[in-house]
């Protein structure tokens, strides 16, 4: 699109290797910084107006984690990112796109959720995200989009909270059975990085005229089991490992599937690829990423 590009990371669940592909581009910027340092942060926004987007996607971004860390979580996550979005109005950037989540609905309904349905998150996370998202939404400035589960291959560093897809194919493709917490029946709306990226140029106004205003909700509007999805990562791997079944985990929500026609109707937008074609895509990205560092292992041998 023949934008100069600005990235803020603390690299806290990311990781530079995820930039390997454009990090030396004369076009990319990169500041290895906190969006808590508000002073660095309004400095960064001052300096660059004016600003085509501001695509707000840092957070800690678990569930789980964040039930362990409530302050750090409500910092991070509501804090920084109201400060921000602040900013962004005060220095006249064209728009401001939040990375919301489905967490922000609590208690869920037996069908796909509507924007209107969120409220009483049952998390410190869907709580920090909720906040963050009604404040934009009645500022009149700038959009959330809600992604629901989103997936795909990723450099990002392993650790205890990742995504459900993330590990159930470490584990299938390594010959280990999927881990399943709970019984298996929670339903999630699976979401490819790709169409992820789409929405969000599509709300920023690059893929039409004008950016969104509101909130919006960004998944498929189908609903996968956790017991199918690991059933579909066995077979991907070609194995016959029944899954194995632990504790449920606390915040963790029983049914979250999105219902997309507020986005149809306002962008046109739809999600393009299926869950049998991401998981497909993801595997063929993860072995992607994996092939150069098993040929260095080889090497120092």
């Amino acid at each position: 699109m023949g934008c100069i590009v600005i990235g803020v990371d603390n690299l806290f669940s990311g990781s530079l290797d995820n930039m390997t592909d454009f990090i030396g581009d004369p076009a990319f910027l990169f500041h290895n910084k906190s969006i808590t340092n508000t002073l660095f942060m309004e400095q960064l926004i001052k300096k660059h107006s004016p600003i085509s987007a501001i695509f707000h996607l840092a957070a800690i971004i678990s569930v789980p984690y964040s039930m362990d860390h409530v302050a750090q979580t409500m910092k991070v996550n509501h804090e920084a990112s109201s400060f921000l979005h602040s900013k962004a109005i005060q220095y006249e950037c064209r728009t401001f796109v939040f990375a919301g989540s489905a967490a922000e609905y609590g208690s869920p309904l037996l069908r796909p959720v509507f924007e209107a349905d969120a409220g009483d998150p049952i998390s410190p996370y869907g709580l920090s995200k909720y906040l963050v998202s009604q404040a934009i939404d009645q500022s009149g400035y700038g959009c959330s989009l809600r992604f629901f589960n989103i997936y795909g291959p990723t450099r990002a560093k392993a650790g205890p909270y990742d995504g459900v897809v993330r590990k159930f194919l470490e584990r299938t493709q390594a010959g280990l059975p999927p881990i399943i917490h709970g019984d298996g029946m929670q339903l999630r709306d699976f979401l490819f990085l790709e169409d992820a990226l789409r929405a969000l140029t599509t709300a920023a106004g690059f893929m039409r005229g004008w950016p969104l205003s509101g909130v919006y909700n960004v998944g498929t509007g189908c609903g996968v089991s956790i017991n199918m999805l690991a059933r579909l990562t066995v077979r991907m791997a070609k194995r016959t490992n029944k899954p194995i079944y632990a504790e449920a985990r606390q915040g963790d929500i029983r049914y979250s599937v999105a219902d997309n026609s507020k986005l149809l109707r306002d962008t046109g937008w739809i999600p393009g690829i299926s869950i049998k074609e991401g998981l497909a895509k993801t595997v063929a990205g993860m072995r992607e990423i994996a092939a150069p560092l098993e040929r260095e292992a080889q090497v120092v041998r």
